[in-house]
């Protein structure tokens, strides 16, 4: 059993609820392998909103996504744990950069999917089991006090995984930074 201030897990795949792949490639070379099917979804640099998509794909260097991080970083405040920025809009489905410095909250998202590949820093993903204390803070977002039963696992730069809608998991952070590419999958139930 791992203890976390959040989190209380075991090693189990088979509650995990979620995929990862860990690559030892370029951030160019996962991002190609991992983005097949939404075509590379980042924006420029300095982005005061997301853009919305109406072409089938969009396309941001490698470049860019490094200068937003840094503009996120420079603008994160002392004691500020966590940063946001959308980038990319295309219907109900977004991409963001996340840039965390500290842990949050375990989180759920009842009915979003979210797709993700870890773009900078390294950290620790808990995810499955069973959140305890849910508090809804917005219609796709379910905050809990920590996760009992999860499955960690350790990120590094590369690595790429797929939390299920409605899957408890919850963001470590190792080191100064964890940045993240997170793109959010409506997923529609009957």
């Amino acid at each position: 059993m791992v203890e976390h201030p959040y989190v209380a897990t075991r090693q189990d795949p088979a509650s995990a609820g979620s995929t990862v792949i860990s690559t030892a490639s370029t951030f160019a070379h996962a991002t190609l392998a991992a983005t097949g099917w939404i075509a590379l979804c980042f924006a420029a640099p300095v982005l005061a909103q997301a853009r919305d998509v109406t072409a089938p794909a969009a396309h941001v260097t490698a470049a860019d996504v490094t200068a937003q991080i840094e503009t996120m970083r420079r603008a994160l405040k002392p004691g500020q744990g966590f940063a946001y920025q959308p980038i990319l809009r295309a219907g109900d489905a977004s991409a963001a950069i996340e840039y965390w410095r500290k842990p949050g909250k375990p989180a759920v998202h009842p009915d979003q999917a979210e797709y993700v590949v870890v773009l900078a820093g390294g950290g620790t993903m808990i995810s499955g089991g069973t959140m305890i204390d849910p508090a809804t803070t917005n219609p796709t977002l379910i905050e809990g006090s920590r996760i009992v039963g999860g499955t960690t696992r350790q990120l590094r730069t590369g690595d790429v995984f797929l939390i299920a809608a409605g899957t408890p998991h919850w963001f470590g952070v190792t080191g100064e930074r964890l940045v993240l590419l997170g793109t959010k999958i409506p997923q529609h139930r009957e």
